[in-house]
């Protein structure tokens, strides 16, 4: 049986979709497949997508809806702290615009925040309770660990 708790595919709505390629190939990312009005990219175990806002709000059977931003955090975990400041200079680089730049944080951590050219807000971070695997992803831990 499939298990519940997944996410397989993330696809974020763009005004404009040439753009937000330009932007995340910047960032190192490399599309998988461009089907012209969306494009994947392969990542850890699941798919981002970018779709363009028009496109995007007539698949979803609403093509008059004002489709919203920032109100979820996609987040990527790093090993170090350092690993979090390059991350986020890339971003910025890239065409990003700052929202916190990376600090030390009051659960222990260290945390920053940037926002895409279409307002997705990204969290880079360092959790130094949280091990990620080798490949980068992360399975939190259990009580009994």
């Amino acid at each position: 049986a499939m298990t519940p708790q997944r996410v397989t595919l993330i696809t974020l709505g763009v005004a404009d979709l040439a753009r937000s390629k330009a932007f995340y190939a910047a960032m190192g990312w490399t599309p998988t497949r461009d089907e012209g009005e969306v494009v994947f990219s392969q990542i850890n175990g699941m798919v981002l997508g970018l779709f363009g806002l028009g496109p995007l709000a007539k698949d979803q059977g609403r093509p008059d809806a004002k489709l919203g931003k920032g109100a979820i955090t996609l987040a990527q975990k790093f090993a170090t702290e350092d690993e979090v400041d390059a991350a986020y200079a890339l971003a910025l680089s890239s065409g990003a615009v700052g929202l916190k730049a990376p600090e030390k944080v009051f659960w222990g951590g260290y945390s920053g925040y940037y926002a895409d050219p279409d307002e997705h807000v990204w969290e880079v971070a360092h959790n130094p309770f949280w091990e990620l695997n080798e490949d980068g992803s992360l399975t939190l831990p259990t009580d009994a660990d």
